[in-house]
């Protein structure tokens, strides 16, 4: 099934911008946008619950804005990230808030209602649900989702442990439907690698969070720049669902890296940001494995101009090879 035009006619680059936890800000997600990927951020960075509305107002406004100045500039469409999770309260006001304001695209985490997506569906609006295993991408679609985000191992965040191939492969078996894919993707190389295996378009977080535009601390950013895929730590520990995280940010709150316990995954609390204490989890910085290409903090704008050129002349390169 060919890709809805509202998800790829104004692409620069087959990428979209994973949303990050306290990262994404409307200011990272115009810069996005307007450099020619799809922008998110999730809900619950919108704090208190009042400010999402505002969020989502400033960002279409930009865009719109922009579009105006430059009639000639791709200008890619912009997600919302929604905890589906029962411990997010703040859920269906929230996803009233993108009813109301018409968000082109949902990116539904950790948990698939049919109630949901047909509510994004009610307005055409496009709902994509991140997945770590072929059985949940095929529940999210059996619920309504419009395409799942495959989110293989080594992925920033909330990462699966499965290979992206074997995970792809999986997913391609049964879906010709739109098939985003993250796992230490940083390189436009990497872009043209996830669609040779069967994706439609990449998933790029950790490379967004070492940018002038992201709203984290510059040790973190720092962190990222001096970093390796060896610097990665999986565990379930600080929200109990297991995800990948920064050595340097858990030896400095204390934690040994190699020797963490086991979170309760049914002490869930996504109401709070995670398991523990708001202090303590705002200083876990996570990421994903495909670190090495970060080198220094740079606009978002140039981020994307070296993910585009990178994926161009990968896309040569490749050519000269198979020819």
């Amino acid at each position: 099934m060919a890709l809805p035009d509202s998800l790829t006619a104004e692409l620069r680059v087959p990428l979209v911008a994973a949303p990050l936890f306290i990262s994404s800000t409307p200011e990272l997600v115009i810069a996005q946008c307007t450099s020619g990927v799809v922008g998110s951020f999730p809900a619950l960075n919108a704090r208190p619950a009042s400010e999402l509305r505002r969020w989502i107002a400033t960002i279409d406004s930009a865009l719109k804005a922009f579009r105006r100045d430059h009639p000639t500039a791709k200008v890619a469409p912009f997600a919302v990230n929604q905890i589906v999770h029962r411990s997010n309260e703040r859920l269906e006001q929230d996803i009233e808030a993108c009813v109301e304001h018409e968000v082109p695209i949902v990116i539904t985490s950790l948990g698939a209602r049919t109630d949901l997506n047909e509510a994004i569906h009610s307005y055409g609006g496009l709902v994509l649900h991140d997945v770590i295993s072929n059985e949940f991408a095929k529940k999210a679609i059996d619920k309504g989702a419009d395409g799942v985000i495959a989110v293989a191992a080594g992925a920033g965040g909330h990462a699966g442990a499965i290979s992206p191939f074997a995970l792809v492969n999986e997913i391609r078996s049964w879906f010709d439907g739109p098939l985003v894919l993250g796992g230490a993707i940083g390189h436009g190389r990497s872009i043209l690698a996830a669609q040779a295996a069967g994706a439609d378009l990449a998933y790029v977080g950790s490379a967004f969070l070492a940018t002038a535009e992201a709203n984290a601390p510059d040790g973190y950013k720092d962190m990222l720049a001096e970093s390796t895929a060896k610097d990665i730590v999986y565990t379930n520990l600080f929200t109990g669902v297991h995800g990948n995280y920064l050595r340097g940010s858990i030896a400095a709150s204390g934690l040994d890296p190699d020797d963490l316990p086991s979170s309760d995954p049914t002490q869930m609390n996504f109401g709070s940001g995670g398991n523990m204490d708001a202090r303590a989890w705002k200083d876990i910085w996570g990421s994903g494995q495909g670190i090495s290409t970060i080198h220094r903090t740079v606009p978002a704008a140039d981020l994307v101009t070296r993910l585009a050129d990178e994926y161009e002349t990968a896309k040569n390169a490749l050519a000269t090879v198979l020819a």
